[in-house]
């Protein structure tokens, strides 16, 4: 799963690598972006492909109640085409998710403890979840009229884990190479089996591991000091 990420980049640069219109709802820079949070996501909007500002956690347009996305906020791959939370946004609400790097935990035998990791790009460019994006159009009143603005959410896809990331845990989001965004964000692609041929395992190359101090584990942390390499005294076990 990916339950906690970095997002740190300033939104031009995030634009800028993306090729993509810079948001016009500015984010505050976070090393421990945490679900419900609100975080940038990359869409193709007719011709143009931008960055918009989205809750992190899918409500579908359905749901009586948002809270519904603090348990959406991961979705994963083998069964997005056949859930129906899911199958809408796969064939016409794909976005890409830009990440500095995100964070996992491992399990340590003998220990209830688990020691955080910080995953990242060896050379330090973002990376690009593969996710799935809804509008959510607001409560009803009484007469059945809705209130309140429009929800934009967001859900990032899982897959199995490279050979990196299998050293400390069973699941890892979906990043996607540059080669792959024109199609994956294509809102005129609906062919799930081929967007499917997408949804795997990143090249261990593009994934590195890094030892992280269990501030981490608090979400009120938001500091750059968070992906610092834990020291001997930092470590767990």
């Amino acid at each position: 799963m990916c339950g906690r990420f970095v997002s740190a980049s300033p939104p031009d640069e995030i634009a800028n690598y993306f090729d993509a219109a810079a948001p016009e709802a500015l984010l505050e820079p976070s090393y421990n972006v945490a679900p419900t949070n609100d975080v940038y996501g990359v869409l193709q909007d007719g011709e143009v492909r931008r960055v918009d500002a989205f809750h992190w956690g899918l409500v579908p347009s359905w749901a009586k109640d948002p809270k519904v996305g603090s348990r959406m906020i991961n979705a994963r791959a083998e069964t997005l085409a056949t859930k129906n939370a899911y199958k809408p946004a796969l064939k016409r609400r794909r976005c890409l998710i830009p990440a500095d790097g995100f964070y996992e935990w491992k399990k340590l035998p003998g220990d209830k403890r688990k020691q955080p990791y910080f995953v990242h790009r060896p050379d330090g460019e973002p990376f690009a979840f593969a996710g799935l994006w809804e509008v959510w159009p607001g409560p009803k009143d009484a007469k059945g009229e809705r209130t309140g603005e429009p929800l934009r959410s967001c859900t990032i896809i899982t897959t199995t884990p490279n050979e990196v990331m299998s050293e400390i845990h069973d699941r890892m989001p979906v990043i996607l190479p540059p080669s792959a965004w024109d199609e994956w964000l294509d809102p005129a692609n609906d062919d799930l089996d081929t967007l499917g041929k997408l949804l795997v395992p990143a090249p261990p190359g593009v994934t590195e591991l890094r030892a992280v101090s269990t501030q981490v584990n608090s979400v009120r942390n938001k500091g750059a000091e968070l992906i610092d390499p834990a020291s001997p005294d930092e470590l767990v076990g």
